[in-house]
């Protein structure tokens, strides 16, 4: 860093960049805490509610919604495949293809988890009015697009 470079911490957006980070750790520490009871964590989660909302995804489909490599996928699915909480078949047109789908096993434990999470959102966000709730997600969206697109010109020159 040379003398003409301001630091990270003079730069008008940087609180708002750690105030973000500090609260993603935050909320996935309490919403680990509030799913330990059923043995969840929140990546597991996140692909419960995936397939609860898209029954069918592909394993490929369901790592780019969640944003993780296929690998992170091959990890955690086996694990669920076991636990019965999802099923893994193949595609009736590509047998090459395989879909994914929650066991009612799944389903069940799915709710459970949902209800969980929305009672943390819920104490978390219960004293921020509405509207600025949809401007702070409306600013994410904006920030993940930003971020999205950023990450996509790095693998387009790879």
């Amino acid at each position: 860093m040379n003398n003409n470079q301001s630091l990270p911490w003079d730069h008008p957006r940087f609180r708002s960049w750690i105030a973000v980070g500090r609260a993603c750790q935050l909320m996935q520490q309490v919403l680990a805490r509030g799913l330990a009871d059923l043995d969840l964590k929140p990546p597991h989660l996140d692909i419960l509610v995936n397939l609860y909302r898209f029954d069918g995804l592909t394993q490929q489909e369901l790592a780019r919604k969640l944003l993780v490599g296929r690998s992170n996928m091959s990890m955690l699915l086996p694990q669920m495949e076991k636990r019965g909480l999802i099923l893994r078949a193949g595609d009736s047109r590509d047998k090459r293809v395989l879909r994914l789908s929650l066991t009612p096993k799944g389903r069940e434990l799915t709710r459970q988890a949902m209800t969980i999470q929305t009672g943390v959102i819920e104490r978390t966000l219960s004293h921020t009015p509405i509207e600025r709730c949809r401007e702070l997600a409306d600013i994410m969206e904006s920030v993940t697009s930003v971020l999205l697109a950023e990450i996509r010109e790095d693998e387009r020159q790879d």
